[in-house]
């Protein structure tokens, strides 16, 4: 059997203190060893990836160097800036300074202020505004409007922001209610609000003026732009008021003025008398309509006025060329052939014996006349601008004995 030599204790601790005294004996001449900070540093390494921590250790590591140099970066720009700003004053000090040869003297003299400057010490700053501030504060006058060729009722009023009959019920005394009156250069009372426009008598009660507008006698004195001193005013069924003021009716109503041919039979043609000479006297029987119609020329568009009660405006505005031909709608006898004196012109009037009527007006030339029977479509004249007209059309209504006026859009084809 072989024996193995195994070393004793002794041979152990004289190799390692050879080992030991090498390693002294060459430490300083070996440029391999590490100081011991490296040591250190190695050993918290490899204890750090013993763990598993290596990897993570690197990454903070890293963030953190970043840190102190994105921190490192700003307070140098901090310093730039500071010391920038130092040179810039002292610069502006030496500009500002005088120069050594200046004495007071040499300073210039401002021109002499005519007006005092007036400075305040203590107060509310004025801002500048860059707009305008239109002031939002109701009108409560009434103004005048001078009516501009083209206009209409229904442009004027929407101008004003008000209701069309408003302009008809402020100015009767120059439109009578028909807005066919309206003319260039004619003045309108513009009232501020919607309502009706009262001319005071003597003798009348505010009472009697407040129930035909169908508002209430607060309503009248109360509104700022009458101007009523209720200290003086008295007794209001005998008001203390001069004779032909006039007062604002806000809210007020009335009923239209009817300025058209009443609804003419041909059994009594003679009530329309008083519209004008071309009424007519007895008349025998004649065509009965069919009740069906047509349109009473060429042109089926409107050139003007709709149908709008809110105006008085009871027809449509047919356009039409001066001098060309019209038409009766349907069967029937003439029972006005002539001049109308309240701004139709030359009009004609049918009477359909079925209880419908219709009319014709502005008429250039009238080519019937009074009791000649008719039918759809025989000639009635000509398209004209007669009596109160803009422009040549045909001014054309339907009236029947139990509906009254019409509107014609809802029976014309």
């Amino acid at each position: 059997m072989h024996s193995e030599k195994f070393p004793n204790q002794m041979d152990l601790a004289n190799g390692d203190n050879k080992s030991q005294t090498g390693i002294d004996s060459n430490k300083e001449n070996s440029p391999n060893l590490k100081e011991p900070g490296e040591n250190r540093f190695l050993l918290l390494w490899e204890n750090l990836s013993h763990f598993g921590l290596g990897e993570s250790a690197l990454r903070v590591g890293t963030h953190l160097l970043s840190i102190a140099f994105i921190l490192l970066a700003v307070w140098a720009m901090r310093e730039f800036n500071l010391r920038s700003q130092r040179i810039d004053s002292s610069q502006d000090t030496v500009v500002a300074a005088p120069m050594a040869d200046e004495t007071p003297d040499s300073a210039l003299e401002l021109p002499p202020v005519s007006q005092p400057v007036q400075m305040s010490v203590a107060g509310i700053p004025r801002l500048t505004l860059m707009q305008t501030n239109i002031s939002s504060r109701p009108r409560i006058e009434v103004i005048t409007y001078e009516v501009q060729s083209g206009d209409t009722v229904f442009g004027i009023a929407e101008k004003f922001g008000l209701q069309p009959q408003t302009i008809l019920w402020g100015n009767y005394g120059s439109l009578a209610d028909n807005p066919h009156f309206l003319a260039e250069g004619q003045l309108l009372n513009i009232l501020p609000v919607d309502g009706t426009y009262h001319r005071f008598a003597a003798g009348e009660g505010l009472s009697g003026i407040a129930e035909a507008y169908n508002v209430s006698v607060e309503d009248i004195i109360n509104y700022p732009g009458n101007r009523i001193v209720h200290e003086t005013l008295g007794d209001w069924e005998n008001p203390n008021l001069e004779p032909g003021r006039w007062l604002i009716v806000p809210g007020g109503t009335r009923a239209f003025a009817s300025w058209s041919a009443p609804l003419i039979s041909r059994r009594d043609p003679a009530v329309a008398r008083h519209i004008g000479p071309g009424h007519c006297g007895t008349i025998m029987d004649g065509p009965i309509g069919f009740g069906s119609f047509i349109w009473p020329s060429g042109r089926q568009y409107l050139s003007g006025y709709d149908y709008s009660p809110a105006t008085n405006h009871f027809a449509i505005d047919i356009a039409g060329r001066l001098g060309e031909p019209l038409w009766a709608t349907d069967a029937g006898v003439i029972v006005y052939a002539g001049w109308n004196n309240f701004g139709y012109g030359n009009m004609v009037v049918i009477d359909h014996g079925n209880g419908w009527q219709t009319l014709y007006a502005h008429l250039e030339v009238v080519g019937v006349v009074c009791g000649q029977g008719v039918f759809q479509g025989t000639p009635l004249g000509s398209i004209g601008s007669t009596g109160k007209s803009s422009g040549p059309h045909i001014h054309f209504e339907m009236m029947h004995s139990s509906y009254g006026r019409v509107n014609p859009w809802d029976f014309l084809p």
